[in-house]
């Protein structure tokens, strides 16, 4: 069936729809990877977004089911130049457009993604519709209705309630702002105890846990609209070594007393240099947010910056003066992108083990 991209600058993309045939609205992003589909598409941090796929070939390889980040689809819907309905790969259990039509997600291609992205570049991210031919009546003005905000994106994404994996000797509290499967496993092949707490627990009730260590998550949203969640991070960062990584990292900062801003057009890929300070070399990072610290608010504050995006300049680490605190911007557990960072989880071990 034909369908339209429908741009709240009024600009139109027509294309054909795959998955489920259904009219949505979100925020139009785009990702530079060139595999990892089903695990973007899966990713909690896309929560409430249309994502546009940069590759020009999607699908190819089908959805194995192994590679989700969490229970199913959490876009809102998929952009992309062509789709493959008859995937070739061993591990391929389902197609695409099945997939996503199973989910209730709706995908449209034939898009000039190229374009696209340009025009999101110049003009900024912004709010967008996939409409069938069907339900797009030229003689209406478009409406731009139904996107969450707040704190009910976070309450959408986080676990309902507490539960436990692995085994081991440390024992790490792990608040759940969207987390992605990953991680999750990233800390358990460390052999470490981990409980994941949804994400407004109170302190009483994490602290309950005797935890060794405190992780804060990724996740979608603006991190200042948090202000409980801000204020139970601001407490935790005195009573035990926090590791948090993309939004646990600005929660971490807004705790701190920084600020944060949104991004033109945000950092999404597998492919983003950054420039590691502490250890003076350069990692080939995995990015997925639309919000940075603002650099200028870190003065007087007791942090060093630790690592910086070699695109623009923005910050994409930071290191407590005093306390075992530290966070990165980026995706260290990759899903889809490189493992370079994967070190910041035995640094997170080995600052666990030194306050014992």
């Amino acid at each position: 069936m034909k369908g339209y991209l429908l741009l709240e600058d009024g600009l139109i993309f027509e294309g054909t729809l795959f998955g489920c045939e259904t009219e949505t609205v979100g925020e139009v992003v785009f990702n530079t990877g060139m595999t990892g589909y089903e695990e973007i598409i899966t990713d909690p941090s896309y929560y409430g977004q249309i994502v546009i796929l940069t590759y020009p070939l999607i699908g190819n390889y089908g959805i194995s089911h192994e590679d989700e980040q969490s229970r199913g689809p959490k876009i809102k819907g998929l952009v992309c130049r062509e789709f493959v309905e008859d995937y070739s790969n061993w591990r391929g259990k389902d197609n695409l457009s099945d997939y996503l039509n199973n989910n209730k997600i709706v995908g449209i291609q034939g898009i000039d993604t190229r374009a696209l992205v340009k025009h999101i570049r110049d003009k900024g991210t912004m709010i967008g519709k996939i409409v069938s031919e069907t339900l797009y009546d030229v003689n209406k003005a478009d409406v731009f209705e139904g996107l969450e905000e707040g704190v009910d994106i976070l309450k959408a994404v986080t676990t309902p309630d507490a539960y436990d994996l692995g085994k081991g000797d440390l024992k790490v509290a792990v608040l759940d702002f969207g987390i992605k499967r990953n991680i999750l496993d990233s800390l358990v092949l460390r052999n470490l105890n981990v409980r994941v707490f949804p994400a407004f627990t109170s302190v009483e009730n994490i602290m309950a846990y005797a935890p060794d260590g405190i992780f804060l998550s990724n996740g979608p949203g603006n991190p200042e609209d948090y202000v409980e969640v801000i204020e139970n991070v601001k407490t935790l960062l005195d009573l035990k070594p926090v590791f948090g990584i993309c939004l646990g990292h600005q929660l971490i900062s807004l705790a701190l007393g920084a600020k944060t801003e949104k991004l033109k057009f945000g950092h999404r890929g597998s492919n983003h240099p950054v420039k590691d300070l502490v250890n003076d070399k350069i990692v080939i990072t995995s990015q997925n947010h639309g919000y940075v610290v603002v650099d200028e608010s870190l003065k007087d504050k007791p942090v060093t910056v630790t690592h910086l995006n070699l695109n623009d300049r923005s910050i994409e680490g930071l290191k407590h003066n005093e306390l075992p605190i530290f966070s990165v911007q980026y995706h260290p557990e990759a899903s889809p992108g490189p493992g370079d960072s994967s070190y910041l989880f035995d640094e997170f071990i080995r600052m666990m083990k030194e306050a014992e």
